[in-house]
């Protein structure tokens, strides 16, 4: 299915004059370096900015997906629960706003960064130095979307497959600190003369 077909997309605010954060008020924004290109979000970051001529389109919710539209890498992060208010969301990021009967935000993120995804804009992304996905060509991206069930059990294992490969790598980190603290005290120990040198003192 066309990616067109199963969500609205809209582009990101484009901002005319130096965003001022403020302390109070305003409105949170979301930049494009708030993505990271592992395609996860930090809302604990945001800064809060004062705009007064903002749409309801460049507003992002719980649910929503960013996509990186410039950059090395062109993935996207769905906007989790943690988000407790509408945000800004700037250019060069995208929004995609799915329908909740054809695919979850979980799923279509999970999709758009998957490596067959990611080949895809290879293909179509322009630019040399500053790398960039149109508009035009995320909507003609061809993705396959299971039912809503399925979708869910997917997102779920990969998941879990995240988690095993990041305790893994606790895991390994932890042997090494291990190995070289024990290395550490064996090199403390006072060596024990040989036989050899015992009779020769």
């Amino acid at each position: 299915m066309l990616l067109a077909r199963a969500c609205s997309i809209f582009s990101g605010y484009t901002a005319r004059t130096r965003l001022v954060p403020v302390a109070q008020g305003g409105v949170l924004a979301i930049q494009l370096r708030d993505l990271s290109p592992s395609g996860t979000l930090d809302v604990s970051r945001l800064a809060r900015v004062q705009l007064d001529d903002i749409q309801d389109r460049h507003l992002v919710h719980s649910g929503d997906v960013l996509f990186r539209s410039r950059g090395d890498r062109n993935t996207a992060a769905v906007v989790g629960s943690d988000l407790a208010e509408a945000a800004l969301a700037l250019l060069p990021l995208m929004i995609l706003r799915p329908k909740p009967h054809v695919i979850s935000g979980e799923y279509l993120a999970w999709a758009i960064n998957h490596p067959h995804t990611q080949r895809f804009f290879d293909s179509v992304a322009r630019g040399t130095k500053l790398r960039m996905v149109s508009r035009a060509s995320l909507e003609h991206l061809e993705l396959d979307i299971p039912d809503v069930e399925t979708q869910r059990k997917i997102v779920a294992i990969d998941a879990l497959a995240e988690r095993e490969k990041a305790l893994s790598v606790q895991a390994a980190g932890l042997r090494k600190e291990l190995t070289s603290r024990i290395l550490g005290e064996r090199a403390k120990r006072p060596r024990r003369a040989t036989a050899t040198e015992r009779i020769t003192k």
